[in-house]
């Protein structure tokens, strides 16, 4: 099955780190953030944006990419965090973080969407829609994607009632009306305002 052919690199002057998060969206749990360095001839025939993709491709992507990345790692911002800095800046955080975490060196960084703080004096690049246009964003993309997945399935047998196995926290009608019926537990995001009267905003 062939996808997309993404790009591998924005620059080739220096080594590249790609960021991504998943989760920005979602009424509960952390929001998730990964940095990923790849070999400059790294291509592969399905790898893209981690929505387009099902969760059985999402899983064996991220083994591949775990197997063949240079450096790789993922963080997550818990949602106390992101009530306390916001959900951007919680992101933001998630992929310094990450980018923190790489045990090789990088000397630039193209990041997924349109806005991110610098990191250090290290330059990059915000690009929109830049997980299904380069592989390390993509790549990123998928980690963040898949381990936040899990976490949310694991905090379903915490909560079963507000079906997290399924919807992973996003605001879907059944986890809104789960809400409705149950109230917010301790991993629902505050500053989402989930108010009776709020909910239909979602």
């Amino acid at each position: 099955m062939s996808i997309a052919k993404l790009k591998s690199y924005y620059q080739n002057e220096h080594p590249e780190a790609g960021c991504d998060e998943a989760g920005r969206g979602c009424l509960a749990g952390p929001v998730y953030a990964a940095a990923v360095i790849l070999p400059a001839d790294f291509r592969h025939k399905v790898l893209t944006d981690s929505k387009l993709l099902d969760e059985a491709t999402r899983m064996d992507l991220r083994k591949y990419i775990e197997r063949k990345a240079i450096a790789y790692a993922v963080t997550a911002v818990d949602n106390l965090r992101i009530d306390e800095i916001n959900i951007l800046q919680a992101s933001i955080s998630a992929m310094h973080q990450s980018l923190d975490k790489l045990n090789k060196g990088f000397g630039f960084i193209i990041v997924d969407g349109n806005y991110f703080k610098p990191y250090g004096s290290v330059p990059h690049k915000t690009i929109i829609k830049g997980d299904s246009l380069y592989y390390s964003i993509a790549a990123a993309s998928i980690l963040a994607k898949t381990y936040r997945d899990e976490y949310m399935q694991q905090m379903h047998d915490t909560y079963p009632q507000y079906g997290w196995r399924s919807n992973k926290g996003y605001a879907t009608e059944s986890h809104r009306t789960a809400i409705r019926e149950h109230g917010m537990c301790p991993l629902h995001r505050r500053s989402f305002q989930l108010k009776e009267m709020q909910l239909d905003l979602f």
